[in-house]
């Protein structure tokens, strides 16, 4: 017997004819009968097959993971053993084949981190992303449909896109509100503004954003609030919300110079050093200078921030603002006097930072990224939804290797406080 296509994924069967009505010597009765093969029943029975291969392979390398941590298998006799075994836990999980059930082993001293679940987490984080665009930009229940079952392998009725989207905003949430645990020695603010529609008009809407260094070097997204405009209040609520959270142990802020939030900065983390970022500085110097001269006065300015310490910033600071006056741009030359000793925070703390320290470029290389998937809805129903979108995406962006990855090496700061801290001891008993 030859069958020419038996794909179940195909819309057209092509099946053999047989015969089915004869007797035990072979002699046909009647009119042949065509045998049909239940094209639903295949597929049904290859995705049980592919599904309960998935669902042993994953486990076998859960159980892999669990032995490299303890070094030595279940009930092996080692004397490198690490730790052993105190069960496990099921956790469900959606793959492209379905829901598999994953036995997720649990240790009795040792964290058990498996790449397998965050490789997944990440993929669940980007299909919230993605479901939060389709619903905010309008797109078809139909379409959503569609979309799903392309990016999950099953397809959501009309009926569940909506209670999706609300799961989605509580995941958020509950991710937006989370502890922060450890110290955050550096933590960088600044604001988005998008649109919204209110009342048939079109109003501006800011989303307040703070990522962080932590104890280990690698950045952390801290917190996204909505904010009415960037004033003081919202500031003030903002940063708050952070320390209410546990964002404590931050050496430095760095930022542009918004009013509102230095002052809140001086109110909420007032033992906490600010620093301007520079590129800011300069827009604002460039502001009072003309297009022809830019270039000599951008390298001007570059210089400063070049110098190999404070006193020499300060130096060539008051350099330039003789020059910018024999220039004839007496303007930008009083924009550096008044903000100048503002963008010198970062040369407190060790000369590995500094590069990464006197801009906000960590912070507004992510704020472009979600101006560019943001630009896609145009202007939002209400505050609540552009907060939801933009929590979306930092969280899918912190679960790449942009978190994954180490940003700085804190041992540079921690040794020089510890080195401080014996001048300060040796200083009394010196006198």
């Amino acid at each position: 017997m030859v069958c020419e296509d038996l794909n179940p994924t195909h819309s057209t069967r092509r099946l053999l004819q047989m015969n089915d009505n004869t007797n035990e010597e072979g002699v046909t009765k009647g009119k042949p009968e065509l045998i049909r093969i239940d094209e639903g029943e295949i597929r049904s029975h290859l995705d049980q097959i592919v599904r309960g291969t998935l669902e042993e392979t994953l486990n076998a390398l859960l159980e892999a993971e669990a032995d490299a941590i303890c070094k030595a298998r279940r009930y092996e006799r080692s004397p490198e053993r690490a730790d052993t075994r105190a069960g496990h836990y099921d956790r469900k999980l959606h793959t492209k084949a379905g829901e598999v059930t994953l036995k997720v082993p649990k240790l009795r001293s040792l964290p058990f981190e498996t790449a397998i679940i965050e490789r997944y987490r990440r993929r669940e984080s980007s299909v919230e992303e993605a479901m939060m665009e389709m619903y905010l930009a309008g797109v078809s229940v139909r379409r959503v449909e569609d979309i799903t079952e392309a990016l999950w392998g099953t397809k959501v009725s009309p009926s569940t896109v909506s209670e999706m989207n609300r799961k989605i905003y509580e995941h958020i949430e509950t991710w937006r509100n989370r502890p922060l645990a450890g110290e955050h020695p550096y933590v960088y603010l600044d604001g988005i503004w998008l649109k919204r529609s209110w009342g048939g008009q079109v109003e501006n809407v800011s989303v307040l954003v703070a990522i962080g260094v932590d104890e280990q070097g690698y950045r952390k997204v801290l917190g996204v609030s909505e904010g009415s405009k960037e004033d003081r209040t919202s500031w003030r609520t903002f940063l708050r919300h952070l320390k209410e959270r546990g964002l404590k142990g931050t050496r430095l802020f760095i930022s542009d110079k918004c009013l509102g939030l230095i002052e809140a900065l001086g109110e909420v983390y007032p033992d906490s050093k600010w620093q301007r970022c520079v590129v800011h500085f300069y827009r604002d110097v460039f502001t009072a200078v003309p297009r022809g001269r830019m270039r000599p006065v951008a390298a001007m300015l570059k210089a400063i921030h070049g110098s190999e310490d404070l006193e020499s910033a300060r130096k060539k600071a008051v350099e330039v603002v003789e020059k910018l006056k024999e220039m004839k741009l007496g303007k930008a030359a009083e924009i550096v006097v008044k903000g100048a000793e503002e963008t010198f925070s970062y040369y407190a703390f060790p000369l590995e930072h500094w590069r990464l320290l006197r801009t906000n470029n960590p912070l507004e290389r992510i704020n472009r990224e979600i101006r560019r998937r943001t630009r896609v809805v145009g202007n939002f129903p209400d505050g609540q939804s552009a907060l939801m979108l933009v929590a979306a995406r930092l969280r899918h962006i912190a679960s790449t290797k942009w978190g994954t990855r180490a940003y700085m090496d804190m041992e540079h700061l921690y040794a020089m406080e510890r080195e401080q801290e014996e001048k300060a001891l040796e200083l009394p008993m010196s006198l």
